[in-house]
């Protein structure tokens, strides 16, 4: 187990660097062009494929590494170039995950080179969980999965929301309810192969920010998938509904709730990583404006009104990275999480991010208000982070438990 350091590795700080290159010189540039266009980025997507940024073996790399700090590395970099871009980039591995951390070795080999496809095809792959109803009370999920035993087939139906990738992705990876009495733990994971009948997209939403990632409904009509498609497979499967049924009769569920929001809990600091890249980002506009923005005769910086702004915004930025930081490596030391570092990290991240892109557009005064300079862009981008991967709300209602000891429910 690695020592938690605050010092990049001579390995580390070469992706970084890489990384830092390629959102310089191929994401910022086409920033602009895609969140007017509200398209997903191909050309964005097949540049990163074709230098290995996209693809399982690069985050693959990133996630074992030792220290905890791959990813939230490469998510800070990445997003330092552009949300939406990043996330077109970065999106088809909230699906590859679902698949690594539920699937069989059989699985993982077939599917996740399917969810990627080539530098000269590439393949995109969604991660289909919230819905109309069921956003952060995931309890309330809809979509059901029934067993057909006689041709051994799962039978989807119902529709998905807020999915990046939706309906355009080739491989879909969807959450669905298999036994409804043991609520969240009666959900399963399927994945739904390319050109599956009964799989459509439903309504494109147009965004307020993040506009080049694409977001939509999935509509899942009879979609029948082969009993091989089930993650983990049936067997497993119903080893863990007996268990829950068992614990239920004994009333033990909580215990197996909380646990599963725990494993939850540790992906958290990836999303606290992008905020922390956008924040750094719209951080790095604002102070080199204010070093050659002169007003009444002098560089605003010289201003203390916004010289402490500055100092403001960049002493929450470091603060976010190193409970980024804190809680990826616990993540990957086997730490638990007491106090809820996890949420706390992306909470603060996420405010951090708004606060900062609000500050940026302010220190610019009118240019900052118009899309001829990028902090207005990044100002909208950052309202997602308080909202997806749990509402800051949410964060803060799993500290509070997390500290007092109350059920996360």
């Amino acid at each position: 187990m690695a020592e938690f350091t605050m010092e990049l590795n001579d390995d580390q700080k070469q992706v970084r660097d890489w990384l830092h290159g390629f959102a310089a010189d191929v994401i910022r540039p086409a920033a602009a062009e895609w969140d007017e266009r509200e398209e997903t980025p191909w050309p964005v997507i097949q540049e990163a494929a074709k230098v290995g940024i996209y693809g399982l073996d690069f985050y693959a790399q990133q996630f074992f590494d030792p220290t905890g700090l791959g990813i939230p590395m490469a998510m800070e970099e990445l997003f330092w170039g552009d949300a939406g871009i990043a996330l077109s980039i970065v999106g088809t591995g909230l699906a590859a995950i679902g698949v690594v951390a539920n699937g069989t070795e059989e699985q993982i080999g077939t599917w996740i080179p399917q969810m990627y496809g080539t530098p000269d095809d590439v393949k995109l792959a969604a991660f289909c969980s919230s819905e109309p109803d069921a956003g952060s009370d995931v309890g309330a999920m809809r979509t059901r999965a029934v067993y057909d035993q006689a041709k051994d087939e799962w039978v989807l139906n119902g529709t998905k929301t807020w999915a990046t990738n939706g309906g355009i992705a080739n491989v879909h990876i969807v959450v669905a309810v298999v036994d409804p009495e043991l609520g969240t733990k009666g959900h399963a994971s399927f994945i739904v192969p390319p050109n599956t009948p009964g799989l459509s997209q439903g309504q494109k939403f147009k965004k307020h920010g993040i506009r080049a990632s694409h977001t939509a409904e999935v509509v899942l009509e009879d979609v029948r998938v082969p009993g091989s498609c089930l993650l983990g497979g049936k067997g497993k499967l119903d080893e863990r509904l007996a268990k829950a049924h068992e614990r239920a009769r004994a009333g033990g569920g909580e215990r197996v709730k909380n646990a599963a929001m725990a494993t939850f809990e540790a992906s958290r600091p990836a999303v606290g990583a992008m905020a922390v890249g956008t924040a750094r980002a719209a951080y790095e506009v604002a102070l080199d404006y204010a070093k050659t923005r002169t007003q009444f005769g002098r560089p605003i910086i010289d201003n203390q009104g916004v010289a402490f702004q500055l100092a403001d915004m960049r002493t929450s930025i470091d603060a976010a990275r190193l409970l980024v930081w804190r809680a990826s490596w616990m993540a990957v030391a086997g730490k638990p999480f007491t106090s809820a570092e996890g949420s706390m990290s992306k909470l603060f991240a996420s405010e951090t991010a708004k606060k900062v892109t609000a500050q940026a557009v302010q220190i610019l005064g009118g240019n900052g208000f118009t899309r001829e300079y990028p902090v207005e862009r990044m100002h909208r981008d950052s309202a997602i982070y308080t909202i997806f991967e749990g509402t800051s709300e949410i964060q803060r209602l799993v500290i509070a438990r997390t500290l007092s000891g109350m059920p996360i429910r």
